[in-house]
Formats: structure tokens, sequence, C-alpha cells
């Protein structure tokens, strides 16, 4: 009877464990773009490589990277968006109301998402 109860719990633990692993790969993936705190993440959820990443924020402050390759992600502070006359975002005095990102993928194809905090939505092609 005690092996019994000894192979019960076991399988009861053996479910429980698959229950928590199906659960922590069933979370929903993040947002291509975000910002957390300080910094504004872009993640390239596709399959190919983009270039010449623009990331302009507040439709004044711009940062650029060469690339972002498949799957990688791009971490970036606000202080380092700067304007066209070399004006540092300051987080001090202001907040993210909008996001948007640029380049082009491997196949020359534009890749564009938009974020707003008025609507709180992603778009993006």
């Amino acid at each position: 009877m005690r092996g019994i109860r000894s192979i019960a719990l076991v399988a009861a633990l053996g479910v429980g464990v698959a229950l928590a692993i199906a659960w922590h790969y069933h979370t929903e993936p993040s947002p291509p773009v975000r910002v957390q705190g300080a910094w504004i993440v872009v993640e390239n959820q596709t399959k190919q490589p983009w270039k010449d990443v623009t990331v302009t924020v507040n439709a004044y402050y711009r940062g650029v990277s060469p690339t972002l390759s498949a799957g990688g992600r791009l971490e970036a502070p606000l202080a380092n968006f700067v304007t066209g006359l070399g004006h540092r975002f300051d987080t001090s005095r202001e907040h993210v109301t909008r996001v948007e990102v640029r380049a082009t993928d491997a196949l020359g194809q534009t890749v564009a998402f938009d974020w707003d905090e008025n609507t709180g939505h992603l778009q993006g092609k």
C-alpha cells in the first residue's frame, strides 16, 4: 500500500511540474517596442535581421543602430536619445508619449512600429 501512495505522490508531483512548465511557456510574449523605466526596449521578433534601425521618441528625440539581429534586442537609456540640435531627453522633465521604430529587413521591406501612450496600442508591420 505504501508503494502505491509513493507512486501516486510522484505522479501528482510530475503533473504539477508539467502544468507549471506549460503555464510558464504559455505567457504572452513581450511587445516588440516598450518603455521600461528610463529605458526603451526594441525586440526584433522576426526571423530576419534589420538594418538602419531608427527609434524616435516623442517625434523629436532619435536613437539609431546600424543593425538588429533576428531575435535580437536593443536596449537604450532615454538619456541617450537626442534632438537634431544635440539636446538630450531629460527623464526628470519629460515622459514618453510616443515611440516610432523604422528599419529595413533583409528583403528590403520597411519595418515600422508605432506606440502611442494615449491608445496604449502598438501598431506595426
